[in-house]
């Protein structure tokens, strides 16, 4: 086993516990140890009494310094953590935390002329940031004969060496170039919404190649959507490091509720709070957060999303929404990830399909859906369309989109006929095989499905097999017949992100005895794959058979 693996398998009980996450390692003792000395050294400027890191610091992060900079072999001048991940909710002192390691690197660095930045997201940010790193300095006599500040460039010179930490801001500075020892990026969810942040992201590690004494810092609070993009990627990749399935030379500490804890909303109790928060009770107010959240609770769910993501580092996803569709809880249980649409095809006796379509704005929506053949099981599989300028005109969700694309679940179109004529071509393949029942096949919106039924008239789908579903509240026995087959887990579905990320996305309102799925944000929380699922199951209620059965057998034809 690879004595420098940063992998935690325990981490779920280190948080119950409280304990550090850093894993054991064979740190150089003495370079581990002067970095501490030196951190622990560093006051606090915008504190009362301005106290040094030793007293005002959780030592929750000791060990992370101890680990990134006594991970440095000071005979090969190599460093064998290279990479920090850093994720932590609002309020536990990330970027004054953050600014003291990276001024300790710059400290007991060892390479003349060397570089190092600090990316804040903004220039907001960024001046606050050097205002923090610079009144450090003025608050110890020492240090401040030790560097030059120019404040006008945000630039800290070690007048010895000739190192500079350089504070960075992502909306206005060029921060590619050069060939930096050290970079921070403060919140790397903002940061990765930049047009060019993947090719940022090649360029940083590209100088540790060259650097191998150098190493990469991200520190974020969970991102306010769900998680896209370069954030995505560095994220999933530091769980992956976390759980043993990969071994890279980063260190991942990661405090987020284990699954246990997020399902049924336990996150939402206070003796919950410091598995994740381990700066409560110094710069993480316990009142506070408890005021907040129920604020947040009567104010709706946007606010209780921002809340939940930056305060306690809940991901945006099925199990955050307060008044959710109840078949979200069930969702991701009921996902077999190897059932694509062939297989699905293959599996079932019976088969039929759900459509959503609105105007320019939506993405349309086409569910396959069939009953297992033997099981009974409802299978399900998903695809939708985009025209380019929706992806244009919504930066908000315009990574996450591009992230279907990639799964190829959502097809961009390119030109605005496309997406009629690739549902069609889908439906003609079934129809073709003899799937689809001879009345009740295709589940329509009424709204918005005019040139699909020209085009589904040209392939030879007769008027019976074509069927108007009614939409709001009309929907409600197929919301109740899902959400119980979900929970049952005789309803399975492909485990496509789409997908999941709609389910999430669907609001329940109780309407008399009614129920309606409605979307939870206007705009940019698209739910329109989950509606064809709905009118697919419409269809699949009554119980059909399919046009090429004969005497209990498929005709093949």
């Amino acid at each position: 086993m690879n004595p420098w693996s940063t992998a935690c398998l325990d981490w779920e009980q280190r948080l119950t516990e409280g304990t550090s996450l850093v894993p054991t390692l064979p740190l150089f003792k003495e370079e581990a140890a002067r970095a501490l000395r030196v951190f622990k050294r560093l006051r606090i400027p915008d504190v009362i009494g301005k106290p040094r890191m030793a007293d005002a610091c959780g030592p929750w992060f000791f060990p992370i310094v101890e680990a990134l900079l006594g991970s440095y072999d000071p005979e090969t001048n190599r460093r064998m953590i290279q990479e920090l991940f850093l994720l932590i909710p609002k309020g536990n002192s990330k970027s004054s935390t953050g600014g003291a390691l990276m001024l300790t690197a710059t400290i007991v660095n060892r390479r003349p002329e060397a570089e190092f930045n600090i990316i804040a997201p903004t220039i907001q940010v960024a001046n606050i940031a050097f205002k923090q790193a610079m009144n450090t300095i003025l608050s110890d006599p020492e240090l401040e004969k030790l560097f030059q500040i120019q404040r006008h460039v945000r630039t800290i010179t070690h007048r010895t060496l000739g190192t500079q930490l350089q504070i960075k801001a992502a909306d206005t500075d060029v921060v590619t170039g050069g060939k930096p020892v050290g970079t921070l990026i403060d919140e790397t969810h903002v940061f990765a919404k930049k047009a060019n942040a993947a090719d940022i992201f090649v360029e940083l590690r590209g100088a540790l190649a060259k650097r191998p004494d150098g190493f990469l810092i991200q520190t974020t609070t969970q991102s306010k959507d769900p998680p896209s993009g370069v954030f995505k990627t560095e994220l999933a990749n530091a769980r992956d490091v976390r759980d043993g399935k990969i071994d890279l030379p980063l260190l991942p500490i990661l405090y987020e509720f284990p699954e246990k804890v997020l399902e049924g909303h336990l996150w939402k109790e206070r003796r919950y709070w410091p598995m994740v928060n381990p700066n409560l009770g110094r710069s993480v107010d316990e009142p506070f957060l408890e005021r907040e959240l129920r604020k947040a609770e009567r104010d709706g769910a946007e606010q209780l999303l921002l809340i939940a993501s930056q305060h306690f580092n809940v991901e945006i996803g099925l199990r955050l929404r307060s008044d959710g569709w109840r078949g979200a809880d069930y969702w991701e249980g009921a996902a077999d990830r190897e059932l694509s649409l062939d297989q699905l095809l293959a599996r079932c006796e019976v088969v039929v399909a759900g459509v959503d379509g609105g105007g320019l704005d939506d993405l349309f929506a086409l569910c396959i859906a069939g009953r297992e053949r033997d099981t009974n099981k409802w299978l399900y599989w998903v695809r939708a369309w985009v025209q380019p300028e929706v992806i244009g005109l919504r930066p908000e969700i315009a990574e996450l989109l591009r992230d279907f694309v990639d799964d190829g679940d959502l097809i961009e179109c390119k030109h605005v006929e496309q997406d009629i004529e690739e549902i069609a071509a889908i439906i003609e393949r079934v129809n073709d095989m003899g799937l689809f029942p001879d009345k009740a096949a295709i589940g329509l919106d009424p709204q918005g499905v005019g040139v699909l039924v020209d085009a589904l008239d040209g392939i030879g789908i007769t008027e019976e097999q074509r069927v108007a579903i009614g939409q709001g509240y009309r929907l409600s026995s197929a919301v109740w017949s899902l959400e119980r087959k979900l929970k049952d887990k005789v309803a399975v579905h492909g485990g496509q992100p789409l997908a999941a990320w709609c389910v999430g996305n669907a609001k329940a309102e109780q309407r008399g005895n009614a129920v309606v799925i409605d979307k939870q944000v206007a705009g940019k929380a698209k739910i329109d794959p989950l509606i064809a699922i709905f009118n697919a199951t419409k269809l699949l209620e009554r119980n059909p058979e399919a046009a090429g059965i004969i005497d209990g057998e498929l005709m093949i034809l």
